[in-house]
């Protein structure tokens, strides 16, 4: 007889598949419009399904992400040099309800990428969500990662993810009710929450210098 987990993946695997779609965005340009020299760039991707610390529910959740370093292409008032941090790409945010068997995703655009030897922090700005959806169009989230690698079957059951608009983090309480606040370029908590299917890959690269005057 199939559980009523079983059955709840089964209606939204055409949902799940969703996040497998995540794809980097064009390639950036320098200030002066030439490509960037060639050289080995940072590197987070990966589709995962991970489940909370906390309560348990049947819900499903999903975060995918193909987020690729561009050091110093996103001139900006101030700096026009851009970044040592720039990034690229694409990210998806997707969660089902099983209480409300309801579902929506959120897709946005990677701004700011920076890693560690097996971690990662990126942080995108969302550009369009479904209906039924939060209100995060225009909002930056932020989303870390880390890459425990693959067991002997392909599985990475060690990876973990963490991201700005869990109620646990970057929101304060108060008489006024839970009050979130913004995220800043590459913010992020630390990855707390397991993956349960998928995992994610990081390829570490130091940041450049800064160019010289």
């Amino acid at each position: 007889m199939r559980t009523a987990r079983s059955m709840l993946r089964s209606r939204t695997a055409a949902f799940s598949a969703l996040a497998a779609v995540a794809v980097a965005a064009g390639a950036g340009t320098s200030a002066h419009g030439t490509p960037p020299a060639r050289q080995t760039q940072a590197r987070a991707t990966g589709t995962a399904e991970f489940r909370l610390p906390y309560p348990e529910d049947d819900d499903v959740r999903s975060i995918a992400f193909d987020a690729h370093g561009a050091p110093y292409s996103r001139p900006v008032p101030g700096v026009p040099t851009g970044l040592p941090t720039d990034a690229h790409g694409t990210p998806r945010v997707s969660h089902h309800s099983a209480e409300k068997d309801t579902a929506y995703t959120a897709d946005g655009r990677v701004d700011c990428l920076v890693t560690a030897p097996g971690s990662a922090t990126l942080t995108a700005v969302v550009t369009h969500v479904s209906p039924g959806g939060p209100d995060w169009v225009g909002r930056r989230i932020g989303i870390s990662v880390r890459d425990g690698g693959a067991d002997g079957h392909g599985r990475a059951p060690r990876d973990r993810v963490g991201f700005s608009w869990d109620d646990g983090v970057n929101t304060t309480y108060g008489e006024q009710g839970p009050v979130p606040h913004a995220v800043g370029p590459c913010m992020a908590p630390a990855p707390f929450a397991p993956v349960t299917a998928g995992g994610y890959r990081v390829r570490h690269a130091e940041l450049p210098p800064w160019p010289s005057a």
